[in-house]
């Protein structure tokens, strides 16, 4: 295959997945500060936190406002992780890739774009309703691309793709927690603690699974389901597991071994978290952690790059 149709594919999926977690980030924060008169910055800087983009938001809007929060995350095109961002380069990328993908992606894609642009001058832009909507056609752009395309090393691209930007994604909203409870440290262990704790799983749509699993709500939990669950399908381990097996099956080596640093760095950040307990992530610091996760991450995108997708020059080896 091709290192550009590779890329191509690679990044179309981690731009949709991207476009979608900012939505869940927004989503959440909605229910937060539902039952809330009174909006404060300290609501709503939490998702720039989370995002990591503090520096450009503060250079562009200064005051973190309801609305310019929504406005940098949802449609600044200045702001390159922007859900209107994102999908723009989707867009891009599926065109360059139109004779490897269905025509019913290509559709999607464009059906998702063009739904987002149009909404960035009308009132449902700040609506719950809206960023709903935002989940789920990416839903339907992974399920038109699971059952309309071949399950071919173009696909696992792909897979690898999205589970590595989702494994990030669901660290930063676990983060988003963190961040809202920074300041209030007397609310840990309080009601309001754990009905923001439920709000962190509905925005990965995980609180149906976790009360089958768990019940009751506790930090202690939700957090274990969140990073370590096995079968949840947004779990960071459930999704470093999956890239995990779409780069072997790219590769071709077995699991267990590597070819090449990205498999190694992978085999180890799914090793390492196969193998540990909650407890020892909260004894690290629960931020900490998920930066630690992130930073790992980006790695093993970083060597994936430098494996698959680097121009080289003939004769490089």
């Amino acid at each position: 295959m091709l290192s550009r149709v590779a890329d191509s594919i690679y990044w179309l999926n981690r731009y949709i997945e991207r476009a979608e977690n900012t939505a869940r980030f927004i989503a959440v924060n909605f229910i937060l500060t539902l039952d809330t008169a009174e909006e404060r910055g300290d609501q709503w800087m939490p998702l720039i936190y989370a995002s990591g983009d503090e520096e450009l938001f503060q250079e562009r809007y200064g005051k973190a406002t309801k609305e310019h929060v929504i406005q940098f995350l949802t449609f600044d095109t200045h702001n390159p992780n922007s859900i209107l961002s994102c999908l723009t380069a989707a867009r891009e990328n599926a065109r360059s890739i139109r004779e490897i993908i269905s025509s019913e992606m290509w559709e999607q894609v464009n059906r998702f774009y063009l739904y987002v642009n149009n909404s960035a001058c009308t009132d449902t832009a700040n609506s719950y309703d809206f960023f709903t909507q935002i989940k789920l056609e990416a839903h339907l752009f992974v399920g038109i691309m699971e059952v309309t395309m071949s399950h071919n090393e173009a696909w696992h691209f792909g897979r690898m793709g999205r589970m590595l930007e989702r494994a990030d994604k669901t660290s930063r909203i676990v983060d988003v927690k963190y961040f809202t409870l920074l300041p209030k440290v007397d609310d840990i262990g309080s009601p309001l603690d754990s009905e923001q704790w439920a709000a962190v799983l509905k925005s990965v749509s995980g609180l149906e699974m976790y009360r089958k699993k768990y019940h009751l709500i506790t930090p202690l939990e939700v957090a274990e389901f969140l990073i370590l669950d096995r079968e949840f399908p947004r779990s960071i381990f459930y999704s470093v597991s999956r890239a995990q097996r779409s780069l072997h099956e790219i590769t071709e080596t077995p699991v267990g071994e590597y070819s090449n640093p990205a498999e190694k760095s992978l085999g180890k950040l799914r090793s390492e978290l196969e193998y540990m307990d909650i407890k020892e992530i909260i004894a690290f610091g629960l931020h900490e952690f998920m930066d630690s996760i992130q930073r790992k991450i980006n790695g093993v995108g970083e060597q994936i790059f430098e494996t698959f997708f680097a121009m080289r020059t003939v004769g490089d080896e």
